[in-house]
């Protein structure tokens, strides 16, 4: 793997693709900044090499030019703190003043750009904006896993700007590497455990693991399309009526490869999607018309620990209930407590991004399993066995 150690950044401008996609509040605090963190080691081996950095990423979904919500500026202070420097900050991230400053940096100094997607050139992989964003840069650094698998301007088309100097940053690698192990090389037993929303979300990597895992189990609101499949009754809660035949479908396909498909037995129920919602508990099969299933109930939750603290490799992705209000978040909470329990006894546990990071970053168990991902979707599709944009781009 063409990481950074290859390159000693002495005297070089290194323009670095990070992902600080953070989470604000309506101060512009950051609420999680494990992105932020995950890149400050790539930052550091090009400081202390005798370089400069020029950090580039997005931040949101602009609508259309600048939008101070979505302004990188809200991040420097942090980022000045996390690396003890004081960032500089250019306004833009392709103009003469900006393209002037990267080239007065001086060895020991970091300048932020501007979110790159003010410029809708760069979700559409425009190879004139890559052309003007690679001027910032002697070489290039992609440690952005979470948007590795775009193909955008920043991420895939500026590499083939720098034929000989373009690199995996050490996230980027780590990521990588994390995933790799899981996929290919995996302790048995295995176990996959797949949560959230839709069936239709996961179906590819469900299909996949399938053909890994030795236990898969299934939580969160895609339960439901599967009760529903065996003839259950599920009231209002969440199911994909159109993937109920494919619900049969992976039943039939986890039957046929030996693997022990784990679907919940019972749920919280409420009456309302809502925090102030009555609850109860009901069979997952006999949910009453008006109400809903919102997390895993008592006796999936023991179920589900047994096959988790049976397991030698763990991925997880998908929470098992609205983790986000305090009455359903037992299920979720339970889940992550099962998965530290069998990391320290030797256990290795791959959090796969989005939801499933922010739960145990919520629950403060970031530091507890084996492996933290930054990259909710780029995950998933590595998983997948697709080729990532931004990955292939540096290995080309």
């Amino acid at each position: 793997m063409k990481t950074i150690d290859f390159y000693n950044f002495s005297g070089k401008r290194a323009l670095v693709r990070v992902d600080f996609n953070v989470p604000l509040d309506d101060q512009f605090n950051i609420t999680d900044d494990n992105r932020m963190q995950g890149a400050v080691p790539t930052i550091q081996k090009i400081l202390k090499d005798g370089g400069s950095v020029v950090l580039m990423s997005h931040l949101g979904r602009p609508k259309g030019g600048v939008e101070n919500k979505y302004s990188l500026k809200h991040l420097i202070d942090h980022l000045s703190f996390l690396i003890n420097i004081q960032v500089q900050f250019a306004d833009d991230c392709i103009s003469p003043e900006t393209l002037k400053k990267s080239k007065e940096l001086k060895p020991g100094e970091v300048l932020l750009v501007e979110n790159l997607r003010f410029y809708k050139e760069e979700e559409k992989g425009d190879i004139a904006f890559a052309q003007k964003l690679a001027l910032l840069g002697d070489v290039y650094v992609n440690d952005a896993f979470g948007t590795a698998h775009r193909e955008h301007a920043s991420t895939a088309v500026i590499a083939r700007f720098f034929p000989q100097a373009k690199y995996f940053g050490y996230l980027m690698a780590s990521e990588l590497k994390n995933a790799e192990k899981v996929l290919n090389n995996p302790e048995k037993p295995f176990t996959a455990i797949m949560g959230g929303a839709k069936v239709s979300d996961k179906i590819e990597l469900i299909e996949q693991l399938l053909n890994k895992v030795d236990n898969l189990i299934i939580g969160g609101g895609m339960a439901y399309t599967f009760a529903k499949a065996q003839g259950g009754s599920i009231g209002k809660s969440l199911v994909e009526e159109d993937k109920i035949v494919l619900a049969i479908d992976l039943i039939k396909k986890a039957k046929d490869k030996g693997v022990n498909l784990i679907l919940p037995v019972d749920s919280i129920i409420a009456d309302a999607f809502s925090a102030n919602a009555k609850t109860a508990v009901s069979a997952n099969d006999k949910i009453k018309d008006d109400w809903m299933g919102l997390d895993i109930g008592p006796e999936t939750i023991e179920i589900f620990r047994k096959v988790v603290l049976g397991s030698k490799t763990l991925l997880w992705n998908g929470p098992m209930g609205v983790f986000e209000m305090e009455k359903f978040e037992t299920g979720t909470r339970s889940i992550a407590e099962a998965v530290v329990e069998a990391t320290k006894k030797g256990a290795f546990s791959l959090i796969g991004g989005g939801d499933s990071a922010a739960a145990v970053s919520k629950f403060g168990f970031n530091e507890d399993v084996s492996y933290v991902s930054t990259g909710g979707g780029a995950l998933l599709e590595y998983m997948e066995g697709k080729e990532l944009p931004g990955v292939k781009a540096i290995n080309e």
